[in-house]
């Protein structure tokens, strides 16, 4: 057994040792912490808290580092100027997506988020011009998403101003505007059919939560069934589940913050009233609300490092050589938490994005839909929903926690790729 286990730990080192040679030998990759055989720098990476543990390495190492996930390099980039760079001023050398096998065992290699060069390219201009065709961007998606606000409020006065956990209706109302995209219909939320759907995207959820491994990539026809059925649960996960959870920690961070929400509700009350419901030609009359919703976005960081990016060709950044191939992991915590761009990152408040005057105010370090090639395109979707259906509810609710502001904990659940919000529970009492 021990002759074995010998040869196995030989075997490793010779691999890890030819592999980095090979990376030498074209050129050199950016510094990081020395990795191990086999398991490489996973002793120095929280799997539980990455997003921490690339802090601190970008601490020893600056801004552009490796680390090693197993014995494949992943290049760190932490920091605005760093994630910019890459991102938007390399774009296509950066566009293509690391090769994770969660993300294979989810998708089975199909679909447009996950998928790589010609074939993501492909998918993605279809999604994009279908979703045209289908309303996106125009008059009759705000309709449908002003109707599911309506339909969120009497879901909400059922509770009967009792503690309730909001998470399954804060679910249901995104969920039901993808649906009215796709099938052009909405779904009670008792509905067999829905409930099933919104089960197994929780189960989605909970594969990208499972362990990393490698795999190889297999090779399909881009137009086939598979990628179509994969592109349209694309949408609905994208769409619905960060939007679900982002609406969840906007009202845990509203109980825990009432002077916020005394200013939001003013700002209501003054706009809209309470006779109409709210359209976003109201969000240019209304920056203290637009400020809030982004400021939930950037205090939460729902998806710390996005997902994994992959360069398309021999890359030469900042003088290292990056093989084709090599994944880079994009820090969005280092961008929405800057100190220099937003004073007391770590503090949730509104003003990060208003003026002197109380005038909105734009943010280029504002990457809570990533940026680059890989934005996410439902995000004109995902901007409406958090602004109309946060507005409807607080124009319609007030908000009781079951217990002080002083002692809620906003403490996120970090999870695979993205921050799960703390359950908790919360009354809405009608206005």
């Amino acid at each position: 057994m021990y002759p074995v286990l010998l040869l196995v730990f030989c075997l490793s080192c010779w691999l890890l040792l030819s592999r980095r040679k090979q990376n030498a030998s074209k050129g050199k990759l950016p510094p990081g912490p020395t990795p191990l055989p086999i398991i490489g720098n996973i002793l120095q990476v929280d799997v539980k808290n990455i997003s921490q543990s690339l802090s601190n390495l970008s601490k020893v190492y600056g801004p552009v580092f490796t680390v090693y996930f197993g014995m494949k390099p992943a290049v760190v980039l932490y920091g605005y100027e760093a994630v910019k760079e890459a991102l938007v001023d390399l774009g296509e050398e950066v566009a293509g997506r690391s090769d994770v096998p969660v993300f294979k065992k989810l998708n089975e290699g199909h679909g447009r988020l996950f998928s790589d060069g010609k074939t993501w390219k492909e998918l993605r201009r279809f999604s994009i011009l279908t979703l045209r065709s289908l309303g996106m961007g125009k008059r009759s998606i705000e309709d449908r998403v002003q109707e599911e606000a309506l339909c969120l409020v009497e879901e909400l006065r059922k509770t009967n101003a009792s503690p309730c956990d909001p998470t399954f209706i804060l679910g249901c109302a995104p969920c039901n505007v993808v649906c009215s995209i796709v099938f052009q219909n909405r779904f009670d939320y008792t509905d067999q059919d829905f409930l099933k759907l919104m089960e197994k995207l929780n189960e989605n959820v909970e594969i990208l939560s499972s362990p990393w491994i490698q795999e190889k990539q297999s090779q399909e026809l881009i137009f086939n069934l598979g990628n179509l059925v994969m592109t349209v649960i694309d949408l609905f996960g994208a769409g619905t589940e960060t939007t679900s959870a982002t609406l969840k920690y906007a009202l845990l961070l509203l109980l825990k913050h009432p002077d916020v929400t005394a200013k939001a509700r003013e700002e209501i009350e003054r706009v809209i009233g309470r006779h109409r419901s709210p359209c976003m030609q109201d969000r240019s009359n209304m920056p203290y609300m637009d400020a809030l919703v982004h400021e939930v976005q950037r205090f939460i960081d729902i998806a710390p490092n996005g997902l994994p990016h992959a360069v398309t060709r021999d890359v030469t950044f900042r003088n290292y050589f990056i093989p084709n191939g090599t994944t880079i992991l994009t820090s969005l915590t280092s961008v929405l938490h800057d100190d220099k761009e937003f004073p007391n990152p770590n503090v949730f408040d509104p003003g990060h994005f208003l003026d002197k005057n109380g005038k909105f105010k734009k943010s280029d370090h504002f990457m809570a839909f990533s940026a680059g090639k890989r934005t996410c395109p439902g995000e004109s979707l995902a901007r409406m929903q958090l602004f109309l259906f946060l507005t409807t509810i607080l124009q319609n609710f007030t908000l009781k926690s079951e217990v002080d502001p002083e002692d809620i904990d906003t403490t996120p659940i970090s999870s695979g790729l993205a921050r799960v919000p703390p359950n908790y529970k919360l009354c809405f009492i009608p206005l």
